[in-house]
């Protein structure tokens, strides 16, 4: 692994750089370390929070309505002093609660947090769920705040029912890249689908609560993490040389988020991938690179790759391939490229079982949810493993059968979760 560290924040690039005679194809992880340091002397945009609460007919049901509301007075005391707030109500439209004049939104004080509490004692559950429209009004709240550094939570406990699917892919398109937004899920009658799309658009994150009096701990753990990322968007910067191209840029831990299509050319053979904001964190990066292969013995520069904040490179790292006839070499595998294309097939098969059981097509379920199984235990994904065994039973021999009963809430959970990435174990462990 080659590394490289300036003023807070680390940049290492772990690859076998060694290719077989003719092959194009070059994987690296990127390992990109901000630390206390860049934190602290980090200054962040003005800041812009946004409640987007579900109050359809079903949220009256098992005390879920009261918990969310409880949850967002807790939101509401963990926004930090003068950050601008909005919060809106969704059903089969959306409408803003607070403010519900002078603006789209309010700075956190104590008269308007008080208004807030009063706006919500008045809202009762009824209605659908169309969460496209509540995304489009927390986009006309976003773009009344430019420069802001914008994050949403969006809480619902329903499927996608009143709008198509195209409506809410639409407003996904317009929603990207004017706010984050962390999705949750109350009960057990939700969609996982939904929130996948939702929070993987938004470069958010995407979770369960099956009890609702878990709600407000939530609530205010999201809030503290969002008001912990004080570091303004960070760019990856990518060259590759001429007649090479970059295939693929994914996250792939915390959680998996596909950044390629997201790329931006911003000069020859120059493209950028936004990465979000930052607190003092780790994230990693899978990237593949294709280029024309060169005789055995020689070396080429795959890729340079920079972190920027703004226009200031903060750290950089090199891809670099080497063509060799000494297959000792070729075949070696990078251990973290090796641990996270497994992670990424660990969410496939995951959701893919998940679905052919739904579909009720038990024989790709089977197929699909035994490989989960393998994957799982290959990476020491043990949380991942446990949720499996709520859906299927795993026999002293290794057999693994669908369960003839499974809880809704499990196989919720084993769905939504299965994005959620296990970091590589450390040598001998």
């Amino acid at each position: 692994m080659s590394a490289a560290e300036t003023a807070g924040i680390s940049i290492a690039v772990d690859q076998n750089e060694f290719l077989a005679e003719g092959a194009r194809l070059v994987d690296a992880v990127l390992t990109v370390t901000t630390g206390a340091e860049l934190a602290a002397t980090a200054t962040p945009p003005p800041r812009l929070e946004i409640l987007i609460i579900d109050c359809s007919g079903s949220m009256g049901n098992k005390r879920k309505f009261e918990n969310a509301l409880g949850a967002t007075r807790t939101a509401l005391d963990e926004i930090p002093d003068g950050t601008a707030f909005a919060i809106i109500e969704g059903t089969e439209s959306a409408r803003m609660i607070y403010p519900t004049s002078g603006g789209r939104s309010a700075p956190a004080d104590r008269d308007h947090r008080s208004a807030a509490r009063r706006a919500l004692d008045k809202l009762r559950p009824d209605g659908g769920t169309a969460m496209g429209s509540w995304l489009a009004l927390a986009r006309e709240v976003a773009l009344a705040h430019p420069g802001a550094q914008a994050h949403a939570i969006l809480l619902t406990d329903g499927k996608n029912e009143h709008e198509t699917p195209q409506q809410l892919a639409t407003e996904l398109d317009r929603a990207e890249g004017l706010f984050v937004c962390d999705c949750r899920g109350v009960g057990a009658d939700w969609a996982a689908a939904d929130l996948h799309k939702i929070s993987a658009k938004l470069s958010g994150d995407a979770d369960m609560v099956a009890d609702p009096k878990d709600l407000a701990s939530d609530f205010a753990a999201m809030m503290r993490s969002s008001a912990a990322r004080v570091i303004p968007e960070l760019t990856l910067r990518v060259w590759t040389p001429a007649g090479a191209r970059v295939r693929m840029v994914k996250q792939v831990s915390p959680v998996l988020e596909d950044l390629t299509r997201r790329r931006a050319d911003t000069g020859a053979q120059v493209g950028e991938y936004p990465l979000s904001s930052w607190a003092a964190e780790e994230r990693e990066y899978h990237l593949q690179v294709e280029l024309e292969p060169a005789v055995p013995g020689r070396e080429k520069l795959a890729a340079r790759l920079s972190v920027l904040a703004g226009d200031e490179v903060l750290g950089q790292g090199l891809v670099r391939a080497v063509w060799t006839t000494d297959t000792s070499l070729s075949t070696r595998i990078s251990t973290r490229v090796a641990h996270y294309t497994g992670q990424v097939e660990l969410a496939q098969a995951v959701q893919e079982g998940l679905a052919a059981r739904r579909n009720g097509d038990l024989t790709t379920a089977t197929a699909k949810l035994r490989r989960a199984v393998e994957l799982a235990a290959a990476s020491g994904h043990e949380s991942t493993a446990k949720l499996l065994r709520g859906v299927v039973e795993v026999d002293g021999d290794g057999t693994v059968k669908l369960r003839g009963q499974v809880a809704a809430a499990d196989e919720l959970a084993l769905d939504i979760r299965s994005t959620k990435t296990a970091r590589v174990r450390p040598e001998g462990g």
